[in-house]
């Protein structure tokens, strides 16, 4: 069963989305706590936080609103944005975070990810891999890595990375459907690892493609925020699941 994982992105303590990563395009749809409280009602069992402030300033910004939403209990989160040294994720797994997605360090400094692997394990930190036009874009999806993908997905998976995320800028936000071909292609050279569709989903019929094509989860973001995939769509999905 592909898992299905709501997104809530935060700046400045309010539950955000953007189109291909733009911050100047940022539109506003309320409460974190108050939208994490409304998926844990439906079922969800994991919930994809992004402290976009944290990605921006190189560190976590909004761990009380993390705490806040972890103080419920119900909710697995993976949360990603500003985790660039050793004490940032320390703090946001005391703060209630299940998982950690790390983007920049890993692409920047991948000697520095294996040691965080080695001491955190594989199971709790996620490789974030953001594509921009074939690229690894870092520091908040402003700038772009040297570093090759499949360079780092092989040397990461050798000390136990279990999962990417993997983001496709170019349709963020969209709503054009997500590139299933490239996720079934990386699945195909990386069997060790579990990849997350993450960028472009449109509608029911885009999440029906991604369990369709065995993809073991998919995050959905602006979809659910527009209207394009109701709660009660999702709730079904977690009932099955």
């Amino acid at each position: 069963m592909t898992e299905l994982i709501p997104a809530i992105d935060i700046i400045d303590g309010r539950c955000v989305r953007l189109s291909r990563g733009d911050y100047s395009t940022s539109k506003i749809y309320g409460d974190p706590a108050e939208m994490a409280r409304a998926f844990a009602d439906a079922g969800a069992p994991k919930l994809h936080l992004v402290d976009l402030d944290g990605a921006k300033a190189s560190a976590p910004c909004n761990l009380n609103t993390l705490e806040r939403i972890a103080s419920d209990g119900r909710l697995r989160i993976e949360w990603g944005g500003g985790l660039k040294n050793e004490t940032a994720l320390s703090d946001c797994f005391s703060a209630g975070a299940d998982f950690a997605i790390i983007g920049s360090v890993a692409a920047l400094q991948p000697e520095v990810f294996l040691e965080w692997l080695d001491r955190f394990g594989g199971d709790r930190l996620i490789f974030g891999a953001d594509v921009k036009d074939g690229s690894l874009a870092v520091k908040g999806w402003l700038e772009e890595a040297a570093a090759g993908m499949d360079t780092l997905l092989e040397l990461f998976s050798t000390h136990g990375l279990a999962r990417v995320i993997c983001t496709d800028i170019s349709r963020d936000g969209m709503l054009c459907g997500p590139d299933i071909s490239f996720y079934m292609s990386m699945a195909k050279r990386f069997p060790s690892l579990q990849f997350t569709v993450s960028g472009g989903i449109g509608d029911s019929g885009d999440l029906a493609a991604v369990r369709d094509a065995g993809l073991p989860g998919v995050i959905v973001g602006k979809a659910f925020y527009e209207g394009r995939i109701t709660m009660d769509e999702m709730k079904l999905w977690w009932q099955k699941g």
